[in-house]
């Protein structure tokens, strides 16, 4: 047990009160306590006003008094003065403690969260030095406590607290205690909790506006020309209904179910609009750079990832129904209702006028299309021309009806066979088969073995669909086409994704007709009440229970849709799939040995850090070995498997360091690596030459070597060794080889550490070998602009390489196909002849032979 959770700790705590007296906990009832560190910050009006932060450890609370509370400007360092532990229930305690009692005086819960150490705790608080990640409601990202000599006088011992630089850093020093009055628990504030007034409630909120039929589009060919018309773009996502009031929220698909918990992701923003009750039409799309991207909106749904709301129609404010006024006016009160930051809801502009050239512009910036409507209309709910949709591809839904084989390996399927109802019946569409990735792939083959038939829902074998597997013909997908065949079948067509908000007996053929036809009747309103979703729907139901969590290689990735890297776009989902396939590749060069994270929680331009001590929270799979430091023994991290690489993945790590020697023979190591590292300015093309001077020198001593592309700026050069030379003799070899090609060649190369010497010359960094140093494995990711990817190469790929980064997370996957060559490489003994062969050079050198 730590020096500061020794059971007196607590003792000292409950000697200085009279718990017949206060309602403090007493904390004899230890909390079964499993899974995150707890941290909280409790607002105490005692004699002085202060903030008590409290960190969860070892069964109690760490605690210490921030006087003027804390602050998340990091120019701002807030004395904070430890106190005595405090019971692991006390986290939850609100309320007045009565005057004459130690500490008397009104206690607020003003944040809660979870907390994590960046480096060993105890030694932390022994040394006077402890950093850590809060992720709490108010405070959150790295934090430091900085414990100050102690001086004469000093009753207790003073720590700073300091926000550090990153994402969540605000400036000005009392932002955070100035934003924030009230309770995260019970939403008071400190006068109200004095009062005993009980937790505010809101007042009962108004009924819910019903769903009502949508205003749909008709498709056609061209757009309308003229001032009786606005254009919007046409949004490549879901049609959504919000139902608002006094913060309570309700979301329908266009037919009238109830997806709340599946846009759950707009419910916050929602709900914190300033409105009592209101109906507003848009459509939920996937936000940033993939905002056309229908496939990336569906990712984003089945792991609860970040989605935008575009709203284009008011239908009803407060108690008025808005849709018998003309368009313009419904739209001016949807940009006045969402003036402001409203977060990831958004208005749809317009244009008014100049139909034909909007579309133009649209199509060739990539656009789906444009919506044109008339600006008088009033909102009908029906299809009656007043709003038409001018696509720039063919695109619609079709019924999956069957699949065909695959000969190609790793591919569950080569098409899907499609159809549409017309007139009642199901009619055959051809198949589609392309816009599959692996992602997809996983997807929709439980779903297509769920679904087995022996017959064809057709009621006969079309032609070109001989040989298909059968299925119940209730999947709906969208497909993106250049045109139908005069058969009506799909030509060039790519799978865009799944929709479930639409039945498949709705599905069929859309064809352009002209604006100005007579409407349709009017569509009828849903047979039942729409349905929330359910646990335990069957394959019948027309919307499948969506996911809650986004697992890779068996590790629960959270915030799976986070943006890691900018340029390109890359998630945190795609970050641990990236180490998922590559993790074969990677684990002859990384496992079994200690191995160092870099941590970039931020994402890969915010703030970094290196770890090597696993701290409480990471995944199982991730493992310690035992390293014998100056200091004593220490579990550095190790990673045993692909587990244990996601799970570092999922914590954040983007690059992954190792040692150049193995757990069981940590004292001989069994690779050597010359790091060569170009100043700033210079032209890749002096780095490719300096590497291939190297080689002949290793060449020439008998230690045939690999190059790699570090994804930095540089090149490393390994020899894979056999464990028989100690780190002595291998820090000897490359100092000393390093230090002759500087001496033989002083305006190319410099052996010297110091930056200033390096200045229109190469550094060829030998200090990768010795004990305890680390360099980026083979096929990590960095954490770097261009999400680049140190890659294994030959000789002759280096020769044409054109940077150290030619090699990214889109294209690395390519290279798995053939060998690696680092694996290829046979290890050789650094021995006295290969050293003896050395110091023959150096001589030769020195005597200018």
């Amino acid at each position: 047990m730590s020096e500061a959770a020794r059971p007196q700790d607590l003792e000292r705590y409950r000697a200085r009160r009279d718990f017949a007296r206060t309602p403090e906990p007493d904390g004899r009832t230890p909390e079964d306590r499993a899974g995150a560190l707890r941290f909280v910050v409790q607002k105490h009006a005692a004699r002085r006003l202060h903030w008590d932060f409290r960190l969860e450890w070892n069964g109690v609370l760490l605690s210490w008094a921030v006087t003027r509370g804390p602050s998340a400007d990091p120019s701002a360092r807030r004395l904070a003065v430890r106190t005595e532990d405090h019971p692991i229930d006390y986290a939850g305690f609100e309320g007045t403690i009565p005057k004459g009692e130690y500490g008397g005086g009104t206690v607020m819960l003003w944040d809660r969260g979870t907390w994590e150490a960046l480096d060993d705790v105890n030694k932390g608080l022994s040394e006077g030095r402890l950093k850590f990640r809060l992720e709490g409601e108010r405070m959150r990202g790295g934090w430091m406590l900085v414990r100050l000599k102690p001086r004469a006088g000093d009753k207790g011992e003073n720590w700073l607290l300091i926000k550090e630089h990153d994402a969540h850093e605000r400036p000005g020093p009392e932002g955070l205690v100035e934003a924030h009055v009230t309770s995260v628990e019970s939403g008071r504030r400190m006068e109200e909790i004095a009062e005993g007034r009980r937790p505010r409630q809101r007042r009962k909120a108004a009924a819910l506006p019903r769903f009502r039929p949508l205003q749909l589009a008709r498709l056609v060919p061209a757009a309308p020309d003229g001032p009786d018309w606005l254009h919007e773009t046409k949004f490549d996502g879901y049609r959504c209904l919000a139902a608002l009031a006094d913060g309570k929220v309700r979301l329908h698909t266009r037919s009238g179910l109830d997806w709340t918990d599946k846009f759950g992701a707009l419910v916050p923003d929602l709900a914190r609009l300033a409105v009592g009750r209101a109906l507003i039409d848009g459509e939920v799309i996937a936000p940033g750079e993939a905002s056309g991207a229908f496939s990336e909106l569906q990712a984003r749904l089945k792991t609860r990832g970040a989605l935008a709301f575009m709203a284009f129609d008011l239908l009803a404010l407060d108690d008025e129904d808005l849709t018998g006024l003309p368009l313009l006016e419904r739209k001016a009160r949807l940009e006045s209702l969402l003036e402001g930051e409203t977060g990831a809801i958004h208005y749809s502009t317009h244009i008014r006028g100049h139909g034909p050239e909007v579309h133009e512009r649209m199509c060739a910036a990539g656009q789906e299309g444009i919506i044109s409507k008339r600006v008088e209309a009033p909102y009908s709910g029906t299809r009656n021309g007043d709003w038409l949709k001018v696509k720039c591809v063919l695109r619609q839904e079709f019924v999956i009806c069957g699949w065909k084989a695959s000969d190609k390996p790793g591919r569950p399927f080569a098409s899907l066979v499609m159809g549409s109802y017309e007139t009642g019946r199901l009619t055959y569409r051809g198949a589609v088969g392309s816009g599959f990735d692996a992602r997809i792939f996983r997807e929709l083959t439980p779903l297509l073995a769920g679904r087995a038939r022996a017959t064809s829902p057709f009621g006969h074998v079309p032609e070109g669909a001989e040989g298909a597997r059968w299925l119940r013909p209730d999947l709906v997908a969208e497909v993106t086409f250049t045109e139908l065949t005069r058969d009506g079948h799909i030509r060039h067509g790519v799978f865009a994704g799944l929709r479930d908000d639409k039945p498949a007996r709705d599905v069929r053929l859309e064809a352009p007709e002209d604006a100005l036809a007579d409407d349709a009747a009017p569509p009828k309103p849903p047979a039942r009440a729409p349905r929330a979703p359910r646990e335990g729907r069957t394959n019948e139901d027309p919307m499948p229970q969506a996911d809650n969590e986004v697992r890779v290689a068996g590790i629960r990735i959270s915030n799976p849709d986070r943006r890691i890297y900018e340029r390109p776009a890359v998630t945190k989902r795609e970050v641990a799939e990236h180490y998922e396939a590559l993790g074969p590749r990677m684990l002859p060069f990384l496992r079994d040995r200690p191995v160092s994270l870099v941590r970039c929680p931020d994402g890969a331009a915010g703030e970094c850090f290196f770890q090597k001590h696993r701290t409480r929270g990471m995944p199982s799979a991730i493992r310690t070995v035992k390293v014998e430091t100056k200091s004593g023994p220490e579990d550095y991290i190790t990673l045993p498997d692909v587990p244990a690489l996601v799970g570092a993945a999922q914590m954040g790590a983007l690059e992954f360091h190792i040692w150049g020697s193995r757990n069981r023979r940590l004292k001989r190591p069994d690779r050597m690596v010359f790091d060569l590292d170009p100043d700033e300015g210079l032209d890749f093309a002096r780095v490719r030459e300096a590497a291939a001077e190297l080689r002949v020198r290793l060449d020439d001593l008998g230690l045939p070597a690999v190059p790699m592309l570090s994804g930095g700026k540089g090149v490393h050069v390994i020899v894979p060794l056999k464990p028989a030379a100690e780190w002595e003799s291998v820090k000897f070899f490359t100092r000393a080889l390093s230090t002759l090609l500087a001496e033989e060649a002083p305006d190319r190369y410099t052996a010297a550490m110091a930056k200033a010497g390096r200045k229109g010359r190469i550094f060829i960094d030998w200090l990768r070998n010795d004990r305890g140093s680390t360099a980026v494995a083979p096929y990590s990711l960095r954490a770097r602009p261009g999400a680049t990817v140190a890659t294994p190469i030959t000789w002759d790929e280096l020769a044409r390489a054109r940077s150290a980064g030619d090699w990214t997370i889109r294209s690395i996957r390519e290279r798995l196909e053939g060998p690696c060559p680092l694996s290829e490489a046979r290890p050789v003994t650094l021995g006295r002849t290969v050293i003896g062969r050395l110091e023959r050079l150096v001589t030769q050198s020195k005597e200018g032979t």
